[in-house]
């Protein structure tokens, strides 16, 4: 059967919006024209302003459309909805700006309510998204708008989906029902009803209310998957599978026709073609401006160093970045100079300490107060300030402002998809560095890398350079 809570939570969404854009542009009015006491550019009254604004604002929601506000991918990430969000404000004052150009009609009493109409349309808009997300979720918790799936499939990514949906007031999804549960068995009490058997499953569909299917394994025998997706089609139940391999299917897809023949096409990364060209460009200017600001900080921060023992400033250390180039990285030192260019095994051994050279490296190279570091080294990776001069790095082209994290070659010869990271430049920062890095193992970090290689987006660099503040400023998952 259909779950219609998703049509109907697009209608408030749309709903949401005209009347917060309707809110945003008369308030914006409101403030230059009857608050402020500034001579106007025109006389428009406040009838005519929002007559036309609002035979305008269906052009805007089509906007929010395109810019996919209503795709459940967009909305369930707040991040990303923001930033659509932000830009279609904007190209919204954009069109109603050019419709009084080109029909030659005087909307706006003066240029400040443009700028106060953007500020507010985004900021409104979020708002009253929020509300309404918090009224779903609310819902939710009553059983209202909840989508009941069906697992099908006795495999290790059944317990991850019962365990990501088990919050149904905040996922939306209940499991009412899970196939199999033999060599992986689920506990007692995390969902309604196991079935043996999808015939057994499907006798019991319309009890469940069933509105998705989630088949995680593939059955050997094609009658039986047969059985399923006919089962779906024919009673208008959401239908899914998870690949066996799921990692060849997380990069960028296409299907087209080969030859008469439908295929599907899985490239390493989306980051081919006008996506290199964008994220260059991008890096070359943020990388300028971030060390042109920079600057006097670094000036310091090597005066410091160079103050601390009288050794080197910088560390040069070898990397890998994308088709396995080596690469110089450029780092202040935060080593106490006698430890400088020695790896850990000889460090800790120098120091008389080989015992802390395993708890180290089962612990994602890492250890708390690591004696190897100097108190101006203590302070600058607790800022992550010894990362600054790798800007130099990004604007020569060496890496990335965003990537996975460049690793020495030793660390990735262990790593089988070696090859996958390295399609695309090393990073300043990422996922592992906004996702704590000291409290995720190599192997964590390193799907972390796999996933922002083949799922790269511009927005998602962006906001990953904003998270990448927050961690350091605050502090989570930064080193010590």
């Amino acid at each position: 059967m259909r779950n219609n809570a998703t049509v109907v939570y697009n209608v408030f969404l749309i709903i949401g919006d005209f009347l917060a854009l309707t809110a945003a542009l008369s308030v914006a009015y409101i403030l230059r024209v009857s608050v402020s006491s500034r001579i106007l550019s025109a006389d428009v009254s406040a009838s005519t302003y929002i007559g036309v604004l609002v035979t305008l604002l269906p052009f805007w929601i089509l906007m929010f459309g395109l810019l996919g506000l209503y795709s459940s991918r967009v909305y369930e990430k707040r991040f990303s909805e923001l930033g659509r969000i932000i830009v279609g404000s904007f190209i919204g004052i954009l069109f109603a700006i050019s419709y009084s150009y080109i029909a030659n009609v005087t909307i706006f009493p003066a240029r400040l309510v443009t700028v106060y109409g953007f500020l507010l349309a985004a900021f409104f808009v979020f708002v009253f998204r929020t509300i309404i997300r918090g009224v779903r979720r609310e819902l939710f918790s009553y059983g209202v708008g909840v989508n009941n799936v069906l697992i099908v499939g006795d495999t290790r990514t059944t317990h991850l989906l019962v365990d990501s949906l088990s919050q149904t007031s905040i996922t939306g999804y209940r499991v009412v029902g899970v196939v199999g549960g033999i060599k992986h068995p689920l506990k007692r009490g995390v969902i309604e009803t196991e079935f043996p058997s999808f015939a057994a499953a499907a006798a019991n569909a319309k009890d469940m209310q069933l509105h998705t299917i989630i088949q995680t394994e593939l059955y050997p025998s094609t009658a039986d998957n047969d059985e399923v997706l006919t089962f779906a089609q024919q009673h208008h139940v959401a239908y899914r599978f998870v690949p066996g391999n799921s990692e060849l299917f997380v990069g960028n897809l296409e299907v087209d026709l080969f030859h008469s023949v439908p295929i599907i096409a899985v490239h390493q990364t989306p980051l081919i073609g006008w996506g290199q060209v964008v994220k260059r460009s991008f890096d070359v200017i943020a990388s300028l401006v971030f060390l042109i600001l920079t600057s006097p900080f670094m000036l310091l921060i090597a005066l410091a160093v160079k103050l601390s023992d009288g050794g080197s400033v910088l560390l040069r250390q070898e990397r890998l970045s994308r088709y396995d180039t080596p690469v110089q990285i450029y780092k202040f030192r935060s080593f106490r100079i006698k430890y400088n260019g020695l790896t850990p095994e000889e460090a800790f051994t120098k120091m008389g300490k080989p015992e802390l050279i395993k708890p180290y490296r089962e612990n994602g190279d890492h250890i708390d107060n690591d004696p190897r570091i100097s108190g101006i080294g203590r302070f600058l990776r607790k800022f992550s300030l010894d990362e600054l001069p790798q800007l130099f790095n990004v604007f020569r082209g060496d890496i990335s402002l965003v990537g996975p994290r460049a690793l020495v070659p030793f660390e990735l010869e262990k790593y089988a998809q070696k090859s996958l990271i390295l399609s695309v430049k090393s990073g300043l920062t990422g996922l592992a560095q906004i996702s704590g890095v000291n409290d995720l193992s190599f192997e964590q970090r390193r799907n972390l890398d796999l996933y922002y290689v083949q799922n790269w987006s511009f927005w998602g660099d962006i906001v990953i350079i904003i998270k990448t503040v927050w961690v350091v400023l605050f502090h989570k998952g930064t080193r010590s």
